[in-house]
């Protein structure tokens, strides 16, 4: 018996039903590093690596508008006058006041 020179399985879920041809484009200087993540990614699909890669950019995403909100609520403490510390206070107090109404 010879080694196994099996690909290893794809690390992106497959989804046929359904699906949607999408055009898009790349600079030609970025096509290799694009063929070389759909390679990893992808097991060669593009589609599967798109879909591995809408995953991640959505936590991206969300870990920014996270962010976003935490800096907007340490402004509006800071301007109520509200020490970082009193806020978990604040919030319990808040969600007894919700359950007791």
């Amino acid at each position: 018996m010879g080694a196994d020179t099996r690909k290893p399985k794809s690390k992106a879920p497959r989804h046929h039903d359904k699906a949607q041809t999408l055009g898009f484009s790349i600079q030609a200087e970025d096509r290799p590093v694009l063929d070389e993540l759909v390679d990893y990614f992808g097991d060669g699909n593009r589609s599967a690596y798109l879909r591995a890669t809408y995953r991640v950019m959505k936590s991206i995403m969300l870990a920014e508008q996270l962010r976003d909100l935490q800096a907007y609520g340490q402004q509006r403490t800071a301007e109520l006058g509200i020490e970082p510390a009193d806020v978990p206070d604040r919030v319990r107090e808040f969600l007894k006041g919700k359950d007791g109404a």
